[in-house]
């Protein structure tokens, strides 16, 4: 049974400034450990050791994209539980709803205020854990 507080995020982007900036607002801001890779290869080679409790993933991103790193990653059992958040600028009227059917929990729509960002996540973490719950009883 996981965990119910989030402390570890396994964070999957492309774009190195932005992988660093989202790694140091959720570090330093929310005192999270993040594993933040550059690719999904770079995330197969340390979700396992890692554990992550939360997936936060770039949709757009060369060679393998976020939905794919997400069938991925969810092939682990390592991550096969945790939420999976998409943060991207790709957000049109169907978006949502195929990102819900591939499993994601929610998405947070690039851009987005690096000081806010751990309290969003947060937020999105407390709903999975109340869902969880809802389901659960």
């Amino acid at each position: 049974m996981r965990n119910d507080s989030l402390h570890k995020i396994l964070y999957v982007e492309d774009d190195a400034d932005i992988r660093k900036i989202v790694s140091m607002s959720l570090e330093m801001v929310g005192d999270y450990t993040v594993a933040a890779c550059g690719s999904c290869s770079d995330a197969l080679e340390v979700v396992d050791d890692f554990g992550p409790d939360l997936l936060l993933l770039d949709v757009m991103m060369p060679e393998v994209d976020g939905p794919a790193t997400l069938r991925a990653l969810r092939s682990r059992e390592s991550a096969a539980g945790a939420p999976a958040v998409f943060i991207t600028a790709k957000v049109q009227a169907g978006d949502m709803a195929h990102y819900k059917r591939l499993g994601v929990f929610d998405v947070i729509v690039k851009p987005f205020d690096p000081m806010s960002l751990s309290d969003r996540i947060g937020q999105i973490w407390q709903q999975f854990r109340s869902d969880a719950h809802d389901d659960a009883g």
